[in-house]
This record gives structure tokens, sequence and C-alpha cells, in this order.
């Protein structure tokens, strides 16, 4: 495969918001988000990064096709729930590294990198000084942990970033075959820009 990576700014994302929801969704599907996903839900979501000129989504495609997507923006025009854990301090203005996803297929090739290059490169042009991002938290012995499931926090602290002690919010989405959303706790990562 031969991946070519691009940074997309605010509306420049919108004629791929399809193709990102419907990756997000594949994605997502697997160990440990196990998300139910919903396409018209993540085509709105997606529409908050095409409308902010501050937001930028790093973009893989490999023959024209949309494998890998991450996102980012700042923090402060995030969803409430991830901007909460740093509300009650007095912390410098925060890029928010939202979310990559990646095919299978694709993976271990560099695009990991290139996610955290463009948003970062993004977040200083911004001026930007840190980066966040956070992961859901799963419990070692949860039952649709795979055999061998390797969590990405080797490949996080290689990038500089570390877990932000008392960082943690919560998010809802549906798990797999789950008649409800139910909150799961997701852990801040950081590191100075």
């Amino acid at each position: 495969m031969s991946q070519s990576f691009r940074a997309l700014i605010g509306h420049e994302i919108g004629p791929v918001i399809d193709a990102i929801a419907a990756l997000r969704i594949t994605v997502f599907r697997d160990f440990p988000y196990l998300y139910e996903g919903d396409h018209a839900y993540e085509a709105r979501y997606l529409g908050v990064y095409r409308d902010n000129p501050r937001a930028v989504v790093a973009l893989a495609e490999d023959g024209g096709q949309v494998v890998g997507a991450a996102t980012g923006l700042p923090l402060a025009d995030a969803d409430p729930e991830f901007r909460a854990p740093f509300a009650a301090e007095a912390v410098p203005p925060i890029f928010y590294c939202a979310e990559s996803v990646l095919l299978p297929a694709c993976r271990g090739q560099g695009a990991g990198h290139r996610f955290f290059d463009l948003r970062e490169e993004h977040a200083r042009a911004l001026g930007f000084r840190r980066a966040v991002f956070c992961g859901v938290v799963r419990p070692a012995d949860h039952p649709a942990r795979p055999a061998g499931y390797r969590p990405l926090d080797g490949f996080w602290r290689k990038r500089g970033y570390a877990p932000i002690d008392g960082a943690v919010t919560e998010f809802p989405w549906r798990d797999i075959g789950d008649a409800a959303e139910t909150m799961k706790p997701m852990q801040f990562w950081g590191r100075d820009l």
C-alpha cells in the first residue's frame, strides 16, 4: 500500500465527511471502543470540524480512497465532556488531538506518526504550545478484549505524551449489541509542543 497524507482545514473537510464517517464506524467497532456506529451522528459530529476554521483533519489516502483520518481542534471548541477535566485549572490554551482511525491493513507504515505530525504542526501554527487527547479505559479482563491485544500506550509515550493525573472524563456511546448508550471513562494524555 502507498499512503499519501494531507491536512484539511475547516471547510476543506466537507467533501470527505461521508468517507470519514464510514471509516470511523468501521474502525471504532473494534476493541477497545466497541462502538455501535450511526452514520447520521458521525456526519453531524464531523460537521463541527468542517464548520470550524481552526479545526484540522489529517487524512490518509491510498489510491484515492480514504483509509485513515485524525481530527483535531482547540480544546475550547470541543464538546463539554472533553473540556471538563481542565475547566477548574488555570491552563494555557490547549489543542485537542481528538480521534485517529486507520484501516487495519494500513497500520504499521507510519500513519500514526504522520497523523500526530500534521495535527501538532497545525496546533503550533495557531499558537498552541500544549496538546492533549484521550482514550477509552477498558478493564484488562473485559470479555471482548482480543487475545494478544496491545494498547497504544507505548506509541503515545514515544510521541512524548504521558497520562495526565486526574484528567479523566466520561463520554457516552452504545457498545455493540447494547440497547442504550453508557458512559465510558476516557483518560487524557498530554505533552508540550
